[in-house]
């Protein structure tokens, strides 16, 4: 497996619902520093404006600035970021001295954004690029005069980093053990790549999650998440399965049985993707989420039909 420890380890580390009674739990808080390559595991994380903190703050990119994804390049997960535990604290900072980077770089870009990022360095640039055989750099996102937004048809207002589009994607175990039990070879909830995490609810309970509180924040769900060929992919090989689990998927969980009177009936989806209120606003003390949360769900969407996608 290849690390790059010594490179980021340094740097940081509807309805109502019954508001009274918890809906799920959450088990697992997952962040990914660098987008598209293995996430990290931990037992709390922090909102920021942008989402979990540390979340796809960097990024792979190729010569020309362009944001390298597992869909191109599936070896990405194979590369294991390692941050200080103190990282996820609340309050910890970094120091002037933790940072890699040499110099602003321009025109870098990931699907719709394009602007500029720190570049991390020529060390970092010299181990990615023989990891991939080819020209290819680590950025960091220019936090201080980047700002790149949601989608405003789902999510106005909000911001992210490297991300797809959403600062969270929420999963539940229920929804990964049916179709598990449908799949011929099961696989681990890593090939969805989750922010949180939730247990305790029925399969595909968070589908119709309209709002709910996790520790009195707020978070709104806003699009079900169409999948890509990431789920094929191996996490722990960087080697892709030809059609699963997105063949199974699309016999039950596609635009054309969930979504009738959505226009793209092949997609398949899993997961919601989701915005946190409270990172909205400038005060951000008490904003944690942490394994063993109780999820409490405010208002639902009334069918699957009903929920953006």
């Amino acid at each position: 497996m290849a690390k790059v420890a010594s490179f980021l380890s340094s740097l940081l580390a509807g309805g109502s619902g019954d508001a009274g009674r918890a809906a799920a739990t959450v088990t697992s808080v997952f962040v990914y520093p660098i987008k598209s390559c293995r996430g990290i595991s931990v037992p709390q994380a922090p909102i920021t404006a942008t989402g979990f903190r540390w979340d796809r703050q960097w990024m792979v990119v190729n010569s020309e600035g362009r944001g390298r994804t597992q869909r191109v390049e599936p070896k990405l997960a194979l590369i294991q970021v390692e941050l200080p535990p103190e990282a996820f604290t609340e309050d910890w900072q970094p120091t002037l001295d933790d940072h890699m980077e040499c110099a602003t770089v321009y025109d870098v870009s990931v699907w719709e954004w394009s602007g500029s990022a720190y570049d991390e360095g020529p060390e970092a640039a010299e181990w990615f690029s023989t990891f991939f055989e080819n020209p290819t750099r680590l950025v960091r996102f220019k936090e201080e005069s980047e700002t790149r937004l949601t989608d405003p048809d789902y999510a106005r207002g909000y911001k992210t980093m490297f991300s797809d589009g959403f600062p969270f994607l929420i999963t539940s175990q229920g929804s990964l053990d049916a179709l598990n039990e449908i799949l011929k070879e099961p696989i681990p909830i890593n090939r969805f790549r989750p922010n949180i995490l939730v247990e305790g609810c029925h399969p595909y309970a968070e589908d119709l999650w309209k709002t709910i509180k996790i520790n009195k924040l707020t978070f709104q769900g806003v699009k079900l998440c169409g999948r890509c060929k990431v789920p094929t992919i191996n996490q722990d090989t960087g080697i892709p399965s030809p059609t699963e689990p997105t063949e199974t998927l699309q016999t039950y969980r596609s635009g054309e049985v969930l979504l009738p009177s959505h226009k793209n009936k092949r997609q398949v989806y899993f997961g919601q993707n989701a915005v946190c209120k409270e990172s909205l606003s400038a005060n951000g003390e008490g904003r944690m989420i942490k394994v063993g949360d109780p999820v409490y769900v405010m208002r639902s969407f009334s069918s699957s039909n009903e929920v953006p996608a």
